[in-house]
């Protein structure tokens, strides 16, 4: 009985862990992050000759990563601090369309042939099992999303941290839940620090 659970266990780790987003970060190592506790979002120049809209901006998209973020951040102990902050919060959206190489194995149909044999006087099955015959290659348009979070010292805005994943995009627009992963993968590198 505690094989068969130790076997199931193991099976639902590996499967929770093959779900789970991946994330990549890079810091400034001279910036010692047990200090930062309050942070602000930056805003663009509100200059009228510059135009502070990203070529793929989409308001409710951008609400939703902002109070994502919000909402791990003050999970993790962090205030949102508009005067006065230890760090500035950017965001950025790259979204792609690339081409992926799916290759899929073919194998041959398995038969079972008859002969016959005279010493025994019976005819005898043998079966000839399914091989491998080599892949199938197929190309097809897959659409991606990059969320990039970056860290600024507000002082210098020298960027100090900066994180970002890329994963599959189903649809036209970022989903909710796809906001959520990515999201939740970013703070969870941050959260080494």
């Amino acid at each position: 009985m505690k094989k068969k659970l130790s076997i199931a266990l193991i099976a639902l780790i590996m499967l929770f862990t093959g779900c789970i987003q991946k994330a990549y970060h890079q810091k400034d190592d001279s910036v010692d992050f047990s200090r930062i506790s309050s942070y602000a979002w930056a805003e663009g120049d509100n200059d009228k000759n510059y135009d502070t809209r990203r070529p793929n901006q989409n308001s409710l998209r951008d609400t939703k990563i902002m109070q994502t973020v919000d909402r791990y951040l003050q999970g993790h102990g962090w205030t949102q601090n508009k005067t006065n902050p230890d760090v500035y919060l950017v965001f950025d959206v790259v979204e792609d369309q690339s081409q992926q190489q799916v290759n899929t194995p073919v194998y041959s149909q398995p038969i079972t042939r008859f002969y016959y044999n005279p010493a025994t006087r019976r005819w005898v099955p043998i079966y000839y099992p399914s091989t491998f015959m080599g892949y199938n290659t197929a190309t097809r348009n897959v659409k991606e999303g990059t969320l990039t979070l970056t860290m600024m010292n507000p002082g210098s805005d020298k960027v100090i941290w900066q994180g970002w994943t890329t994963s599959e995009m189903y649809g036209r627009r970022m989903s909710d839940e796809k906001i959520e992963r990515d999201v939740q993968a970013i703070i969870t590198e941050l959260k080494k620090y």
